[in-house]
């Protein structure tokens, strides 16, 4: 009898303790995707903090959120064509060249409100050039916006003869377009918003994926593939028409050189970090949103903590490299299950 009673004993001593409601809620916290980049913004963000006491100020919190809203709203065009298997080289050159479209129609007489919007559209007409040639012509997109990068570039350099110009106002419509205060953050979290739920939620991103995953099956199960490639370069050229048009807003002045690969190449480096596939069929929005707090930290950082700017693209290449190396160690204890 004694022996039948110690057996349950015996049996529960060998069970596996139950893991804590913290340990529980800490493991899935780090299975979500967006965690890992999270976890290394935040760790930034105490290191400068602890470095120099001015960084959170609210002057510094605004440039800061200067340095991370152009990067992250042509991100968010990015991660789509990054997820269905593109690039867009020439979205930085796009970007210098909006805010000359507004400017040019508004002397013309149009009215800021419809110049703005026609600014976009040829941005996106832009975007569309780019689907058309890489995905009718079946060009390879880094190379079709390689070359749309330098015909851009040239472009705005000619009409502007490489002079800026004055950002035309119009009350509250420049208020609005970012030109002080919090705006211009305001509006990449908004667009980032928007486009997750687009992602996640809605036939078009749900098809971009499966474009990105499986191209053959997604052309032989009905979906237009052509028409989602076209639309995303689409978009990435309008979000990068809108990213430049508010940050000529933001300064007042429109400038020839503004943007250009940096900016592509922040944009790009965002989506990455924050956990997009430059293989296709996996990304994530709120992703590039952390990847470009990363980066706008790790700028905005070391300027204020007088890092010598010879060697400011060193330091920034090397945290890049380790965020992704956290990264992608993150995603692979994920894979296996370890969190």
């Amino acid at each position: 009898m004694s022996a039948h009673i110690q057996k349950p004993a015996q049996a529960d001593a060998g069970a596996k303790p139950r893991p804590n409601i913290g340990t529980r809620s800490l493991r899935g916290f780090l299975r979500v995707r967006e965690a890992s980049i999270l976890v290394v913004a935040i760790l930034l963000i105490i290191y400068f903090e602890s470095s120099n006491s001015n960084f959170l100020t609210r002057a510094n919190l605004q440039t800061l959120s200067q340095f991370i809203s152009a990067p992250v709203i042509i991100a968010c065009g990015e991660i789509m064509l990054l997820i269905c298997g593109e690039i867009d080289l020439s979205a930085g050159m796009v970007f210098a060249l909006a805010p000359f479209i507004m400017y040019f129609a508004h002397n013309a007489g149009i009215p800021l409100i419809v110049a703005f919007f026609l600014a976009l559209i040829g941005c996106g007409a832009i975007g569309l050039f780019n689907g058309f040639v890489s995905v009718k012509l079946r060009v390879p997109s880094f190379v079709t916006t390689l070359g749309t990068m330098f015909l851009i570039n040239g472009f705005t350099l000619t009409i502007s003869a490489g002079f800026p110009v004055d950002t035309p106002t119009n009350g509250l419509f420049t208020f609005l377009m970012g030109n002080s205060g919090f705006q211009e953050i305001i509006w990449a979290v908004v667009i980032v918003l928007v486009m997750h739920g687009a992602l996640r939620n809605t036939r078009w991103g749900l098809h971009t994926i499966s474009v990105g995953g499986n191209l053959i099956g997604s052309a032989e199960s009905g979906i237009n593939v052509t028409r989602i490639k076209m639309g995303n370069f689409a978009l990435t050229g309008a979000l990068a028409g809108l990213a430049g048009i508010l940050e000529a807003s933001r300064i007042g002045s429109t400038d020839p050189l503004a943007g250009g690969s940096p900016m592509m190449f922040l944009a790009v480096a965002a989506a990455v970090i924050g956990g997009t596939s430059l293989m296709g069929g996996t990304g994530t929005i709120i992703g590039g949103l952390f990847g470009g707090l990363v980066l706008g930290v790790l700028q905005d950082g070391f300027t204020i903590d007088g890092i010598n700017a010879f060697t400011f693209n060193i330091i920034i290449g090397a945290a890049i490299l380790i965020a992704m190396v956290f990264n992608i160690h993150f995603a692979r204890l994920r894979t296996r299950g370890r969190f």
